[in-house]
This record gives structure tokens, C-alpha cells and sequence, in this order.
């Protein structure tokens, strides 16, 4: 069974709960990147800058360091405008270096497919040579994932074509740290997937009938709903809900 919210007024939404989930894991004075079509990662980045970590330091594809805000409507996670409003320039080849050499904290990267081994999928579904779909590839994943120091998956799909027993194609392997999903909170220990949290949303059999590989767990613990300050300051940090846009 599900637990019910207890927050008083609205009920936080998951791509609430999943943007709080990934704000608390990053720590002041962090150097952290995220790429294209990264507007989860993005609002919780600004977020944990807002709240417990004013020293982060935000890297983006476009290079502009901490940008001041995401408050215009036509805003990208790749747009020209964080770069306009950023505080200093460093380029996307300058990042690769910096993860290459050990200096680069997190990196949000995504993916199609995941396994209990912690193999990321970027590339092809079904046979290499005949694919049924040809994805975009490994692009930087195959870079920073196994170079970042802590690397984290978001998906805002979680069902058995995601999180399979064996992926169709290794795009990079490897230092994944923690998978954020509409369901639940996977942490990479010990060589495979372990289940770190559920959230108030969703129950372990969900997670269970949505994933293709037996959950391993060592307690069953739930994501912590938004705060009433987190859920005030989203609103100020995000006021055109591009926390939403990947829902």
C-alpha cells in the first residue's frame, strides 16, 4: 500500500518528489554538470543551491556557470540563456577534461535501458547490427559516468523495458552512484542495483511488477515527501514548472 501524503495543502507531485530526491544528494561546493533535455536536474540543482548548498557550482552544456536563474518562459536546459546570465564561461570540452582528472563531483546523465549490473544503454534495442530502435548513443555518458565521481540516473519511465535483467548493448558501465525514478530511488552498491527508497506515491509491488530483475533491498525506507520550504522555494526557483516538462 501506498502511504498517504501528510503535508498540509496540495500533495506534492512525483516530479516534486523526484526533484527534492535530487537536490538532497548534492552538497555544497559540489561541481556538478547536466546536459541537453535536463530540466529535472536543472530545477534541482537550483534548488540545492537555494537551500543547504550555496557553494554548488553549476555546469551546463552551453558553459555558463552558475546561471542566476530559470525564470524566463523560453527557458532550455541548453538554451543560450544560461549562458547569458552565467557567472563565468566554461566550456563543454573543459568539463570532459575536468571529469577526466578527477575534479568533476556529479554529472546527471540519462538512458534508455539499465541493468541489475549497473550497465547503462544509450545505443540500440534489440540486435546491435539490426536494431529494432537506434538511439542517440553514449555521447558524453560514455565519458562522465565512468569518470564523475558520483554519477546519477534520472528516468522518468520506469517500467520492464527499462530496468532489465541484461541490456541489448553496454554503452558505458560502471561508478553509477544513484537512479532516480518516477517510482523509487535505486543505489548502485556492492557490483549491482540495490533499492534505496520507495516513494510516498508508489509501493514496493509497484516497484517490483516495474522492474525486470529481483529488488534487493536491506530495509524497505521511503523518499521523504518536499518540504514545506522546498515546495515554497520551487515555486520561486521555477515558476513555468519545467520540473514537469519530462512527466
Amino acid at each position: 500500500m501506498s502511504i498517504n501524503f501528510m503535508s498540509k495543502g496540495a500533495e506534492p507531485r512525483v516530479c516534486d518528489i523526484m526533484i527534492c530526491a535530487m537536490a538532497r544528494l548534492l552538497r555544497d561546493e559540489d561541481r556538478v554538470f547536466h546536459g541537453v533535455s535536463s530540466q529535472m536536474p536543472m530545477v534541482a540543482m537550483m534548488l540545492a543551491r537555494h537551500m543547504h548548498a550555496p557553494n554548488l557550482v553549476h555546469l551546463n552544456i552551453p558553459g555558463g556557470v552558475n546561471p542566476a536563474s530559470i525564470k524566463k518562459p523560453s527557458y532550455s536546459s541548453a538554451g543560450s540563456e544560461l549562458l547569458a546570465s552565467g557567472e563565468a564561461y566554461f566550456p563543454l570540452e573543459y568539463v570532459f577534461d575536468l571529469s577526466m582528472r578527477g575534479g568533476l563531483d556529479v554529472a546527471f546523465l540519462g538512458g534508455v535501458q539499465f541493468d541489475v549490473t549497473g550497465n547503462v544503454n544509450a545505443s540500440v534495442i534489440g540486435d546491435y547490427h539490426k536494431p529494432k530502435v537506434r538511439l542517440p548513443g553514449g555521447a558524453g555518458s560514455a565519458v562522465l559516468i565512468p569518470t564523475a565521481k558520483r554519477a546519477i540516473i534520472w528516468r522518468t519511465k520506469h517500467d520492464k523495458r527499462t530496468f532489465v535483467e541484461k541490456v541489448d548493448f553496454v554503452t558505458t558501465r560502471g561508478n553509477l552512484w544513484k537512479i532516480v525514478t518516477n517510482l523509487c530511488v535505486f543505489e548502485f552498491k556492492n557490483g549491482s542495483l540495490h533499492l534505496d527508497s520507495i516513494h510516498p506515491t508508489s509501493s514496493l509491488e509497484e516497484v517490483a511488477a516495474n522492474t525486470d530483475f529481483p529488488l534487493r533491498y536491506d530495509e524497505i525506507r521511503y523518499t521523504p515527501l518536499p518540504t514545506e520550504r522546498e515546495m515554497s522555494l520551487l515555486k520561486q526557483i521555477d515558476p513555468f514548472d519545467y520540473r514537469a516538462k519530462e512527466m
